[in-house]
């Protein structure tokens, strides 16, 4: 399985952008999906996750409202709408896939054995 996340830039507080993620080498709908980012000298922390029909979705507390996860299955993509992004929010964001056949929260790194390479987002004030 290959991820492969595009879709950051340098906005301004405000601002939206939509990450994308494809994943290629297997079929999407066997892998749930998420999103998690780093910025410097933090740990990667989980942002937000989608079920493999994409009817679930769960998304941490400081971006609830702010960011919508969805995907499409007949693209094997996965996306995370950003709006109302603020300086908090840059980071490196990294696309995540894990089999449903795993168990686990899915919200710790260790939950996901596939990684796209990150995409940079920068969000000035």
């Amino acid at each position: 399985v290959q991820l492969q996340a595009s879709g950051g830039g340098l906005v301004q507080a405000g601002d939206s952008l939509r990450l994308s993620c494809t994943l290629s080498g297997h079929t999407s709908s066997e892998y749930h999906l998420a999103w998690f980012r780093q910025a410097p000298k933090t740990k990667r922390e989980f942002v937000a996750r989608i079920s493999e029909t994409g009817r679930n979705t769960f998304y941490i507390y400081s971006v609830e409202g702010r960011f919508t996860i969805s995907r499409d299955n007949a693209k094997n993509t996965v996306y995370l709408q950003m709006n109302n992004l603020q300086p908090e929010d840059s980071a490196i964001y990294y696309c995540a896939a894990q089999s449903t056949s795993a168990t686990g929260s899915l919200v710790l790194v260790t939950d996901f054995n596939y990684w796209g390479q990150g995409t940079l987002v920068t969000v000035s004030s």
